[in-house]
């Protein structure tokens, strides 16, 4: 299968950031889910993976978090997990909101990395990204960004596609990262099911259980 956009060399020296609550959204809107030994697997074999970064946040004023089994199998199977605890407020109306945005930890660790590097592939359609884009372009690194314009509305923000050297549609790079849909678990009634189902969910990645399925506290 040739997928389309995807320009990557042999010879280059790349980093994968992946935004995790944003690229589960996309992923799980267009119906599957990210296996992600395949992901690591995909960029090994095409450049030479200096790292690969996966943020999110976790609430850790409980006893269990649903999604620290899939955090510990990534720590333990090649990816440089970078977390902080989410933060609880009330809003104007009274309504209880978790906020957990990765976005500063994300590009301070692309912009001191950034010279070390040939080619950047950023997992996320957050428009925020798009200075940070432009500001490591500054530095000679080329800048692939994965996200999709299959939804609507599109969940890749057109300025952050514009900025990009390349865009890459996330619907053509599923076969090569998606979970086998028979591994799939029912769909259910909220995230926090989701996640606790995914925590629970057993795959064959050798001596670490597979937590490929999950949701991100935002």
């Amino acid at each position: 299968m040739t997928i389309r956009n995807l320009s990557i060399y042999t010879d280059e020296k790349i980093a994968v950031f992946i935004d995790g609550s944003n690229l589960y959204s996309a992923a799980r809107t267009l119906g599957f889910d990210i296996d992600y030994k395949r992901l690591l697997d995909f960029f090994r074999t095409r450049a030479i993976l200096v790292r690969a970064f996966y943020y999110t946040a976790l609430i850790d004023d409980q006893d269990y978090s649903p999604i620290r089994p899939l955090v510990d199998w990534l720590d333990y199977n090649g990816y440089t997990m970078v977390t902080k605890p989410t933060k609880e407020f009330t809003d104007s109306q009274g309504r209880r909101k978790i906020k957990g945005n990765m976005d500063i930890e994300l590009a301070i660790d692309m912009m001191e990395l950034a010279d070390k590097l040939d080619h950047v592939v950023l997992f996320s359609g957050d428009g925020d990204f798009r200075r940070l884009v432009e500001a490591v372009q500054r530095k000679g690194v080329r800048v692939t960004v994965i996200s999709t314009v299959k939804t609507s509305p599109p969940m890749v923000a057109d300025e952050l596609r514009r900025q990009a050297d390349l865009f890459l549609e996330l619907t053509d790079l599923a076969e090569k990262i998606q979970r086998d849909p028979r591994e799939r678990p029912t769909p259910r009634r909220d995230r926090h099911e989701q996640e606790s189902a995914a925590a629970a969910d057993v795959g064959d990645y050798g001596d670490h259980h597979d937590y490929g399925d999950h949701g991100d506290q935002t």
